[in-house]
């Protein structure tokens, strides 16, 4: 029973983070931004997952860099538009 919680903690947890890059990583006018933007959210909320899951720190902020560079290369900016206007 506990591994499963653990197991279903875990999913929970990476769906968040992989939610929130994929969203912040379009904040940014050209693809530049949104691409450094995303790669710095990107590498914190991987190092965050990786500690909170007992993963390596260091490999989590890797692969959330480059899942959020990646996301903010691949938006556009119309695509995420945070004003209300």
């Amino acid at each position: 029973m506990h591994t499963q919680l653990i197991k279903t903690s875990r999913v929970l947890t990476l769906s968040a983070i992989a939610a929130l890059t994929i969203g912040l990583a379009g904040c940014g006018t050209t693809t530049g931004e949104r691409s450094a933007s995303g790669a710095g959210l990107g590498a914190a909320v991987g190092a965050g997952a990786a500690a909170a899951t007992g993963g390596s720190v260091a490999g989590g902020a890797a692969l959330g860099a480059g899942v959020g560079a990646a996301t903010g290369a691949l938006t556009d900016e119309d695509d995420i538009n945070l004003d209300r206007d």
